[in-house]
């Protein structure tokens, strides 16, 4: 029944705002009061529904969509629930809370499945499989990890192993010791002895068609093998590892933070696992109390080498939604093959052949429908697992995500290369207004109606009717709205590298003429790009960009300096354009994304599409019909979905590749090459779950990488970090020995670095330091002598929280920021940031500075790490409107600005390292210029916001 409106003073029946905990209400009727109140206060992305939200489930039937989740709708409390309905409490006010699934709620049960009390403890862990020896199938703890180092870390080959254990062995002579293994086969037989972790491999193959005729191509004759393994075995390791405890989520829920306003961090913070979940309890009320587990699916061909035959592999992934999207990204056996997919070969005489097209199709549905089955009766009947947290719980399955790039797409969702295969929008006009969601029933009905008359689904609808999706057989499963978006291949490597570098190099000859353009592409390629300074993460272009293996690690990298290099030699649209995709990929690749980063993202989008015209009107192109460009559209529902995009992207099953894939057919001989490949997996995944379970039982520390020690570390410029979350943090780096180049006393040490002012501007930071809020005096004389040694440092190491980017399990990363006279061969004086106010946001509470020496000396027992920095100015009052950059210039003093304004500041004052990238101007750069001069030669810089995540999230 509906939840009864609020009621005035004169009986008049009002409209509660829907929104949690906002206590306005309006008249009847009044929708366009309701709306403006929405979008004034709540900065609603669409309208809410001017209904009361319901109070309890409505009958399940085919028309009823009441419990759709939609980003402006918030689900109905479990208080407002179900028969057992309590009191409507009083009102609240907006806090930071989750809502989670009243159903569906992942309730702890027994291992019979009965449901255990609130408060109840994890039963304790199965024991060890050998009470007297915890590491066992191995001797000790030494036999264990010295398994764990050659086998997994060190990847050691055969030969290496028995040499090892050899030269083990002969250290022993004479003593009645031996080592831990006598040679490979004993060490790999350990492996294998390990009784939980893995699922084993197994194969089935095609069979025969006795009606093919004599004459029949051979790869219609051919039996094709398919490896595979029990996906249910699989997810049950996953969901058992208690290397997950903390980073899994038991039921949906939908987060709201302190200011009222949806976000979605994680994969069951999104509409698809709360409307599944209801639906499930819809479709069987017995199902109440289960825990809901999304099944994530990928695949993605790769080629292990193109020197030897150009070797392919078509593996499948699987995943859970319910583990966070940094453990996915970790590599911590949250994603696994589960199979390997067989890829058909034919003479090229059959590569347009519609038969042989269909076959590879059919044949591709049916072997993952096939790998998958053994996990349907979970999707109709819960099944009792354990979790990482310990405890038993019901779980049931669902198929909810598909991990793929476009051509893939394409073949799963069965429609025709050139169309979206998540909206029905025309192929010849894919930013049509009319076009609608695709889906199964949608796809079935068009058939019915028209299948069978030629090509005529093929041109209208963009359907290829001799495919039938492998979700078919699957309950609750359709693949169209599985698709999530892609960032690697639709953005990163499909839009920006395909589309708009190469469009930049149409336009300039366009514009400029063959040989000009030419001119421009080298100045742009071989210098411009190249002149960045080094900054730590970054890739260097150092001979240019043309190469022919391009992989997304390079997009990246020039996405991050594209702009600047471009800026003089292009219209202010052409940069436009470009700075508002960067900017949609930057806001789309957040861990933690709230209403207003979709709204940033809907502006970045109407801007691109504004500045892309650019492009028809230079006659670069003659339309924007596009798949890749067009799936931008589809960000913003798969991200009410789905959860943040970087969650689903296929750099994480292409970066399964190289330990799932790569490393082992490397390992192999070459010969039967896949065997060994799937026998390398298996072991790999009994290493990790014994070691999980060491770890469990706290005998191993945590597999995850302690913070390192801070040490100049040579070219280990950055990296995650596991260590307790902070906002920021620098610290020197500690020498490995005294730099004993550098004198340590203060006056001899300015001498040293040619800086004369040092002496004072350091006794000058000790008076500010010692007497703080007051003016520091004009006579040097008045502020206090340093008599203590001067120690100098090469580097200082900034901490910060970054999610978003390559971190560490608690969401933290560490960059060094160097001041050496000599990094390989040339200075280096990097750029960091100061915080001057802290209660503003970003860059304008903030300035640059270039680090010149960092030292530090003690004071009455006080040690004061510190550096002589030179200060920027801020050129403009806002970011330039072209790259969407601040601009700095060198703070330049006395006669002809020629003197460097700088002074000494204490190391809490920096916040992190920041990249400044030149001005070119119109000029082309001299052949012989170094990166090294390039902070020394320009006058004006723009503070690079793209350099990493957490400088575009945290800084601007």
């Amino acid at each position: 029944m509906p939840r009864t409106p609020t009621v005035s003073t004169t009986s008049i029946r009002r409209t509660s705002c829907p929104y949690p905990g906002c206590l306005k209400t309006f008249k009847p009727g009044n929708t366009s009061g309701l709306t403006r109140h929405v979008k004034a206060i709540h900065h609603k992305i669409q309208q809410p529904p001017s209904n009361p939200t319901p109070a309890s489930p409505p009958p399940a039937s085919n028309d009823s969509d009441d419990q759709e989740m939609r980003h402006d709708f918030t689900p109905p409390s479990p208080q407002d629930e179900g028969p057992e309905r309590q009191p409507t409490p009083e009102p609240e006010l907006p806090r930071h809370h989750k809502t989670f699934h009243p159903h569906l709620t992942g309730t702890p049960c027994d291992e019979n499945g009965h449901d255990l009390p609130n408060g109840t403890p994890p039963p304790p862990p199965p024991p060890p499989i050998n009470a007297q020896n915890p590491w066992a199938p191995f001797a000790d703890q030494v036999a264990f990890c010295m398994a764990n180092l050659l086998f997994k870390q060190m990847e050691a080959s055969k030969a290496d192993i028995d040499e090892i254990m050899e030269c083990w062995s002969l250290s022993l002579m004479g003593t009645d010791r031996t080592g831990p293994f006598s040679d490979h086969d004993h060490l790999f037989n350990s492996i294998d002895a390990i009784p939980f972790g893995s699922a084993p491999w197994k194969c089935f193959q095609t069979a025969d068609d006795p009606t093919l005729p004599p004459t029949a191509p051979s790869w219609m004759k051919e039996r094709y093998q398919i490896w595979y393994r029990d996906p249910d075995v699989v997810i049950a390791n996953m969901l058992s590892n208690p290397d997950f405890a903390g980073e899994f989520d038991t039921r949906p829920y939908v987060h709201l933070g302190a200011d009222g306003k949806r976000r979605w961090s994680e994969f069951m913070s999104g509409n698809y696992s709360w409307n599944h979940a209801t639906k499930i309890y819809q479709d069987d009320p017995t199902t109440k109390g289960a825990m809901y587990v999304p099944i994530i699916v990928g695949s993605d061909k790769t080629t292990v080498s193109v020197m030897t035959g150009n070797v392919e592999y078509h593996p499948l992934y699987a995943m859970i939604g319910n583990i966070h999207g940094g453990a996915r990204r970790a590599h911590r056996n949250g994603v696994i093959p589960i199979g390997f997919l067989a890829i058909p070969k034919a003479d090229r005489q059959y590569d347009g052949d519609v038969a042989y097209r269909n076959f590879k199709r059919q044949l591709y549905h049916e072997s993952i429908a096939s790998i998958l089955r053994p996990l349907k009766p979970a999707m109709e009947v819960p099944v009792v697992r354990r979790c990482p947290d310990g405890h038993f719980r019901r779980v049931i399955y669902d198929l909810a995500a598909y991990i793929a790039d476009y051509p893939e797409q394409v073949l799963l969702a069965g429609v025709v290369s050139g169309w979206c295969p998540k909206c029905t929008a025309l192929s010849s006009d894919l930013d049509g207004l009319n076009a609608r969601p695709r889906s199964q029933e949608y796809t079935e009905k068009l058939s019915d109606e028209f299948g069978g008359e030629g090509t005529r689904l093929w041109d209208n609808w963009g359907i290829d009717e001799s495919v039938e999706p492998f979700t078919t057989e699957f309950p609750r499963a359709d693949i169209h709205e599985m698709m999530a978006s892609d960032l690697l291949h639709q953005l990163i490597k499909g839009m920006f590298k395909d589309h708009l570098v190469d469009w930049v190099g149409e336009y300039l000859e366009l514009t400029e003429g063959s040989t000009r353009a030419k001119e421009i592409m080298d100045d742009i390629d071989l210098f411009r790009i190249a002149a960045s300074p080094q900054f730590p993460g970054l890739r260097r272009f150092p001979q240019g960009r043309r190469y022919k293996q391009w992989t997304g690690d390079d997009s990246k990298a020039l996405m991050k300096v594209f702009l600047p290099a471009i800026a003089e030699y292009v219209e202010d649209d052409v940069v436009k354009c470009i700075a508002a995709f960067i900017d949609f990929c930057y806001l789309a690749r957040k861990s933690d994304i709230t209403e207003d980063t979709l709204v940033d993202m809907q502006a970045a989008l109407t801007c691109f599409h504004t500045y892309r015209q650019v492009f028809i009107r230079a006659g670069v192109r003659e339309n924007f019909n596009l798949p890749r460009q067009h799936a931008m559209k589809h960000y913003f529902d798969n991200i009410v979905a789905f959860g943040p995009p970087n969650g689903l992207c296929s750099s994480i099953t292409e970066s399964r590749h190289i330990t799932a894939v790569k490393k082992p057919w490397r390992r192999s001989n070459r010969y039967n090459a896949l065997s060994q490949m799937l026998l390398i997996n298996q072991r790999l995944d009994k290493l990790h779950a014994l070691y999980a379970d060491l770890v469990f039982r706290n005998l191993l520390p945590p597999s995850h990488a302690p913070r390192p020690e801070p040490f100049d570390g040579g070219d280990e410029d950055e990296g995650p970090v596991d260590d307790n979350r902070v906002l920021a943090e620098v610290v020197h780096a500690v020498t490995r020995k005294p730099l004993a180049m550098y004198s340590r006393d203060l006056y001899e040490l300015a001498v040293d670095v040619d800086q004369p002012t040092l002496p004072e501007l350091t006794r000058r930071f000790l008076y500010e330091q010692l007497h703080a809020g007051d003016v520091i005096p004009d006579n040097i004389d008045d502020c206090p002598h340093i008599d203590s040694n001067v120690y100098v440092h090469h580097s200082a190491i900034a901490y910060f929280y970054a999610p978003s980017d390559i971190s560490g399990i608690h969401g933290m990363k560490r960059e060094h920021i160097r001041s050496t006279p000599s990094w390989y061969g040339y200075p280096r004086r990097d750029c960091a940031l100061v915080v001057e106010d802290a209660d503003k946001p970003g860059f304008h509470g903030m300035s640059v500075v270039r680090i010149l020496l960092f030292f530090s000396f003690t004071q009455s027992g006080v040690e004061y790490p510190c550096a002589l920095v030179h200060w920027f100015n801020r050129y403009g009052a806002r970011p330039d409107p072209k790259t969407g950059m601040w601009m700095v210039k060198p703070d330049n003093r006395g006669r002809d600005s020629r003197e460097p304004y700088l002074s000494v500041v204490h190391l809490d004052s920096l916040f992190r390292g920041v990249q400044l990238l030149p001005v070119f101007g119109p000029d082309p750069l001299p052949k012989d210029f170094h990166y090294s001069d390039t902070l020394d030669a320009f006058d004006a810089f723009y503070v690079n916001k793209y350099v990493d995540y957490h400088a575009y999230e945290m800084i601007f």
